[in-house]
């Protein structure tokens, strides 16, 4: 969206249209916008509204019914944080103190709409003129909150009463290519990492895919999955992180939220050994930070291999932590061989977990060609340095 298309949407007419289109339904959008144009509406804003209900449908996942009254960007959505999390970000700034909040890289305004509505005074800054004008109409039920146009890194900290700094760097370039190189970030890492010597609470929200390597050796390093799935890890500094440096793992999930956390001194070391009557499968975040080994020892179990996130044990303890499985059978991995076992067993519907081999799921399903009645799942995986297949069911 450019600047001209958010100004006629922003128009009275423009945003009457975008409040009144019907849930956005993909297969009815050609005949909707063939009928607003044979009404006389600006095909420019018919492109724009109809972009924008593509867009808020698709937020949802992240903003649920807040997304029907904001306004979007491709690329601001792609990287705004889930409202859900954006809350305990939030939350950090609230219990270490923080008045005052500068979020430097504002995007459309997601982490500033939870910032303020935890009572935060919010100056929220985004390079980009047209996110930063998204921003304004998605914040402007916090008065709490300024919006600025311009370099956030080149703000007075100090002069604006800024006791707390928040930054989202981008991590994609003007393609669309993932940037993996933290000195490619924008703005880099270092200098964002520069600025807690003036303002010690300090929080980044980066991609999960961060080398540990690359994590200073004064944050805190969460990482953090809803519903399983990992979407970023956050740094945070100083009065932020008030159980000091070290590493942990927020799960969010419908059950509840669950922490795992380690101190400087690092995860703890599982034994390996072989495979017991339970299978559990770490959440990505533990895995992520580095702590299924904390995941062993809460389920008194060991790795199936050095190398592999899979945990097992020879009892049942409940974990938030890991999806657990009911270890039925073991034999080693032959495509002639697991084809036979699974055609003597019935089955149809085959479920292909996998960690630790190059076996394409789809590929494998196909081979074994099955048509049975039962469902079954099955686990492809090294254990002790072997290629094994267990059959496994989940824990209800």
């Amino acid at each position: 969206m450019d600047a001209t298309g958010l100004a006629k949407l922003m128009s009275p007419t423009g945003w009457a249209l975008l409040n009144a289109l019907p849930p956005y339904d993909e297969r009815a959008t050609l005949a909707l916008s063939e009928r607003l144009h044979r009404d006389g509406v600006d095909p420019d804003l018919v492109a724009a509204a109809l972009t924008q209900s593509r867009l808020r449908a698709k937020a949802h996942v992240k903003f649920g019914d807040f997304a029907d009254g904001m306004l979007f960007t491709p690329a601001g959505l792609e990287q705004s944080t889930r409202l859900l999390v954006a809350a305990h970000h939030a939350r950090r700034y609230t219990d270490a103190g923080v008045t005052k909040l500068a979020d430097l890289t504002c995007g459309i305004g997601a982490d500033s709409m939870a910032f303020a509505s935890m009572g935060l005074t919010v100056l929220a800054v985004d390079t980009d003129e047209v996110t930063a004008a998204v921003a304004t109409v998605n914040l402007r039920h916090f008065p709490e909150v300024e919006v600025r146009h311009g370099d956030g890194l080149t703000i007075d900290l100090t002069a604006d009463g800024v006791d707390g700094v928040y930054a989202d760097p981008a991590r994609r370039t003007t393609g669309g290519s993932r940037v993996f190189d933290p000195a490619a970030y924008s703005p880099p890492l270092d200098t964002l990492l520069g600025l807690r010597a003036s303002v010690p609470a300090l929080g980044l929200k980066l991609g999960p895919g961060l080398p540990h390597a690359a994590l200073p050796d004064d944050a805190e390093a969460q990482w953090v999955s809803v519903e399983g799935d990992v979407v970023e890890v956050g740094l945070w500094f100083g009065p932020l992180a008030p159980d000091g440096p070290g590493r942990s793992a927020l799960v969010l999930r419908a059950g509840g939220t669950h922490v795992v956390r380690v101190g400087p001194q690092g995860p703890s070391v599982p034994d390996v050994g072989p495979v017991g009557a339970y299978l559990y499968e770490p959440d990505g975040a533990v895995i992520r930070s580095g702590l299924v080994g904390e995941v062993a020892a809460q389920v008194q179990g060991r790795l199936v291999d050095r190398t592999i996130a899979y945990v097992t044990s020879d009892v049942l303890h409940p974990t938030h932590l890991a999806t657990a499985y009911r270890v039925l059978d073991t034999m080693p991995f032959g495509l002639k061989r697991l084809r036979t076992y699974l055609r003597g067993r019935d089955v149809g519907r085959l479920t292909i977990k996998k960690r630790g081999t190059a076996v394409l799921p789809e590929q494998l399903r196909a081979q074994l060609d099955l048509h049975g009645d039962t469902e079954a799942t099955i686990v492809l995986t090294r254990v002790a340095g072997s290629q094994q297949v267990l059959l496994v069911e989940p824990v209800a």
